[in-house]
């Protein structure tokens, strides 16, 4: 996985306005702008390509004052119609060019999209600039972008357009101000806040070998080559991380000790298998095996990968060594220089609201006291009748009736029962929707040398042209990691109807929205699936599930607590794990990671219930409108065709859908 790359969930309903009428049509056509294959220079999207084109449909409108005299209608009229037909096209123009202005620096996105064909064709084999001239430029780009979108008008724009536009300021505003902050890997429309380059979760030496062997296909000559080039430019990537995690070393940015431990028994893992060529080289081997062509770029591969890359990743190992003689084992970013700064910002773009550290700590508290309200009666109910609802979790999390078998056996087991799991969800789906897709979905194992540093699972949507499927990514480095009362949950909050469900529909949408995505917005809608669920009947005759699925809410109330307390109230990394497990009954193993996910990633902890309770919030707000007409799947589609947005267009989108089915 790239810097920045994850695989998103999107959609396009692509609804851009059609012509109306075909003399404004024949005007901006006659002018050499074709909508759907702009010329290869245009498609190539310099960063003033959108100019240009707006110059030449704007240009095309004079034609109508000719037609008018002919009597074909008022002048007048006309015009006005015209100048609305040229925002349009015009907003679709822009809205790809800045799309492709992004995935020139982020190039693993457009793999991992499938958008890198034709004209993008030469991002298959490139790499993002990791230095810190690579960052600046990028920071740049993103600057000249924003101006554009902000500055252009939206009069006669539909719905969605609008949306589109908003979306773009939105996240383009927050990554801006990310990237001015001194130090860090500032996601641009995405969910990590990082402010170490190279930690346990973070960094091309995790990154890359997963993105290659999972999302790089080789089908022919081209592929390879490519495959081979960006392997040629992965030295360079990894010396870019080194100096940037060099240079904030040398402002006193040093990542906490037990972080650094992981990272470096992390790393050493990689190097070994670099030495062997089990990174790079066996992969490039089985993809051409599997397509029937020559060995070749294999040795070329392992040469690359026993020779120059091993060297970077050596080279990167010492820095860390370096960095862990230096290290203290305070765990928030508030010990670190400019530390309060960078997680007021980690809060904004990991919540996309202006809450402060108070509000979201007192939030989660509120939200973790209801939720134990809910379970209490359920305990109560099944026997666990004395001590905390968390000491009472911990007593059902003993039980050996929910525990799946050690080891390999139980590896197979829990392997059986998600895909039980996600064949009843799927088939519930028509009760819950009205607008349908039928993702493609694999299961996979996290592998085993990023276990320890990884969480207990995450997904993804698969590639907006579907050669990629969606994933559901499940830690298994033991299988105490899982419970039989709490990975059904799971399983609908990382496939359907959550991360990969949705990220089906996002990746419809324009191009621009299949790349950004909102934490609260994603993990939102992730945990109201998980709610869907519960609705559906997923728990009716397994009341221990239910507890499941309610501990999995109340779980994400205390990361609201423990990230703010980490960050921002000073408290220790023990302090945070003891939280978890005397509060929500929650599993030691598991939540010692979390925590230190929590510690490398500020903020973003925060926007899962937050995201969750909003959306929740907005369909209260849609009920009470709408009184009889409420739709239960209507709502629902409301939501999800309006595509991953910060919180407060998805309050927008909520209101276009209650306004437009008022009576």
């Amino acid at each position: 996985m790239a810097a920045r790359f994850r695989p998103n969930s999107s959609t396009d309903r692509g609804r851009h306005q059609n012509l109306k009428g075909r003399a404004a049509g024949s005007a901006l056509f006659a002018s050499g702008f074709d909508t759907d294959n702009p010329p290869r220079h245009t498609r190539r999207m310099t960063t003033h390509s959108f100019e240009i084109t707006r110059r030449q449909a704007l240009a095309g409108l004079g034609a109508t004052t000719a037609l008018a005299a002919a009597g074909c209608a008022p002048a007048n009229t006309i015009r006005a119609g015209a100048i609305e037909e040229a925002n349009a096209i015009g907003a679709k123009r822009l809205l790809e060019t800045v799309a492709y202005n992004l995935l020139e620096h982020e190039p693993e996105r457009a793999t991992g999209l499938g958008v890198d064909t034709g004209a993008h064709a030469h991002l298959r084999g490139r790499l993002e600039d990791q230095s810190r001239a690579g960052q600046d430029r990028y920071a740049a780009t993103l600057k000249e972008d924003l101006a554009r979108v902000r500055a252009f008008p939206r009069e006669g724009l539909d719905a969605d357009t609008v949306t589109n536009l908003d979306v773009v300021q939105s996240a383009y505003q927050v990554a801006v101000d990310g990237f001015a902050l001194p130090y860090g890997d500032t996601p641009v429309g995405n969910w990590r806040t990082a402010p170490y380059v190279v930690i346990q979760n973070v960094g091309e030496y995790l990154g890359m070998p997963r993105f290659l062997q999972s999302s790089h296909n080789i089908a022919n000559g081209d592929d390879a080559d490519a495959y081979i080039a960006r392997m040629e430019a992965y030295p360079a990537t990894l010396d870019g991380e080194l100096e940037r995690i060099a240079a904030a070393r040398g402002i006193g940015v040093v990542p906490p000790g037990f972080l650094l431990d992981k990272t470096i028994r992390q790393m050493e893992q990689t190097i070994a298998s670099a030495a062997k060529g089990d990174l790079f080289a066996g992969d490039v081997r089985a993809k051409l095996a599997e397509a029937g062509m020559p060995d070749s770029h294999a040795k070329r591969a392992m040469a690359l990968e026993t020779g120059p890359i091993l060297e970077a990743l050596q080279r990167q190992l010492a820095e860390l060594k370096t960095e862990r003689r230096e290290a203290s084992d305070a765990p928030g970013i508030s010990a670190r220089p400019h530390g309060e700064e960078f997680y007021a910002w980690a809060l904004r773009s990991s919540t996309t609201t202006t809450l402060s550290a108070d509000d979201i700590h007192r939030q989660g508290l509120e939200e973790l006291d209801a939720l134990h309200g809910r379970m209490d009666p359920i305990l109560r109910e099944i026997g666990y009748t004395k001590g905390s609802v968390g000491e009472r979790m911990q007593e059902l999390g003993s039980d050996p009736r929910y525990k799946f078998a050690e080891d390999d056996p139980g590896r197979v087991e829990i392997m059986a029962f998600i895909w039980d799991r996600v064949n009843w969800i799927k088939a519930q789906m028509p009760r819950a929707f009205n607008t349908l897709v039928d993702p493609k979905l694999e299961v996979v194992r996290i592998p085993p040398a990023e276990e320890a540093g990884a969480p207990g699972a995450y997904g993804g949507a698969g590639s907006k042209d579907g050669t990629i499927p969606g994933r559901f990514w499940i830690n298994l480095r033991s299988t105490e990691l899982h419970r039989k009362y709490d990975l059904a949950d799971l399983a609908y909050h990382e496939t359907i109807p959550g991360h990969v469900w949705e990220g089906e529909f996002s990746n419809r949408l324009p191009l621009i929205r299949s790349i950004l995505a909102f934490n609260p917005f994603s993990e939102g809608w992730a945990l109201y699936g998980e709610q869907l669920a519960d609705e559906l009947g997923a728990y009716d005759d397994f009341k221990v599930g239910r507890l499941g699925y309610l501990q999995s809410l109340a779980f994400r109330a205390c990361r609201m607590v423990v990230d703010t307390g980490l960050h921002a109230k000073g408290w220790s990394r023990e302090r945070a794990v003891a939280f978890f497990v005397e509060r929500n009954g929650s599993k030691r193993e598991e939540v010692e990671s979390e925590v230190d996910r929590y510690c490398s990633w500020p903020g973003q902890a925060t926007g899962y219930k937050l995201g969750h309770s909003r959306i929740v919030a907005q369909r209260a707000r849609a009920q009470a409108a709408l009184g009889d007409t409420y739709d239960f799947k209507a709502f629902n589609d409301a939501v999800v065709l309006g595509g991953n947005a910060p919180m407060d267009v998805l309050e927008k989108n909520v209101t276009r859908y209650i306004e437009r089915t008022l009576p």
